[in-house]
């Protein structure tokens, strides 16, 4: 979810700093790569019709290439930021590092390089590309000591929560109403407080599960709803019941993560005491330390 600029120097800041993890955009690089293609289809207008053909495709190639890339650094970012995550279905990096290998010689074959020379040079910029951005990760990130089949049901919930919270962030910020879009995301940081202690303990999955689902799917709804009527109309109105609804929803994100919270803390006191009377019933002692 992109989280806005700023912080306790900044306009309508509360003088503290969210603690949700942060998933950055890809940076300048990868949008740099559409480029190549643009440059490579205007120097061969005037090349014959075979090598434009040949240009177009490369183009194609080369854009496809940086597109996946963005994509591939936006789910690597995503798969960084969560505690509990699966690994990219598709591995979005590697396959646009043999894309632009693919449309890098292309490009050389539209000019003098001939086919050698072409592979080769569709060769280092596979290679150059690989080393530029990595690879995409392999493998599930996962928590000792729960099973599997647990964390894929928190990975879910996780990832359907993330994709109901940035609808509501895309549907508001079609409105270019900040002061909306902050109160929005003021709402986002509190669901996302409770999205990482589920990642922290997947035992929480089954009291969060209805607000991570249920809950934020209505929220989105809903949200769709006020930006189709609000943008009407600007019905003052509207504004005020939506901004009510994310007020009740803010309020019980927050009272049920401090109440799952509470309850860890219950848990470990719990697990403390059974484990110090198991301790004591074998005689060993509590007391003296480094006995």
């Amino acid at each position: 979810m992109a989280k806005r600029f700023g912080g306790k120097f900044s306009p309508d800041a509360k003088g503290e700093t969210s603690s949700a993890p942060v998933i950055r955009a890809p940076g300048a690089s990868s949008n740099l790569l559409f480029i190549p293609a643009i440059i490579l289809v205007f120097t061969s207008l005037n090349d014959g019709p075979q090598t434009l053909v040949l240009a177009l495709i490369g183009g194609a190639v080369l854009t496809l290439a940086a597109w996946l890339l963005r994509e591939g650094l936006q789910a690597e970012a995503a798969y960084h930021a969560r505690k509990v995550a699966r690994r990219p279905a598709l591995p979005r990096k590697m396959l646009a590092s043999a894309l632009t290998g693919i449309g890098a010689a292309i490009a050389a074959y539209t000019g003098e390089s001939g086919l050698l020379g072409s592979c080769l040079y569709g060769i280092a910029a596979l290679g150059l590309h690989v080393a530029a951005f990595g690879i995409d990760p392999l493998t599930d990130k996962r928590m000792e000591g729960i099973d599997t089949r647990q964390q894929d049901r928190v990975a879910k919930v996780v990832n359907e929560a993330q994709n109901y919270l940035d609808v509501m962030q895309s549907q508001i910020a079609s409105l270019g109403d900040r002061k909306l879009e902050r109160r929005v995301e003021d709402f986002q940081d509190v669901a996302q407080k409770m999205i990482r202690t589920v990642e922290e303990d997947p035992r929480d999955l089954t009291g969060a599960r209805k607000f991570l689902g249920v809950y934020l799917m209505g929220a989105r709804d809903a949200t769709i709803k006020f930006v189709d009527l609000y943008a009407r109309n600007r019905d003052p109105e509207a504004r005020a019941n939506y901004a009510a609804l994310l007020d009740d929803l803010e309020e019980n994100f927050a009272s049920k993560t401090d109440k799952m919270l509470l309850d860890d803390r219950s848990d470990m006191d719990i697990e403390i005491n059974v484990l110090r009377d198991r301790l004591q019933r074998e005689g060993v002692s509590l007391n003296n330390k480094g006995s």
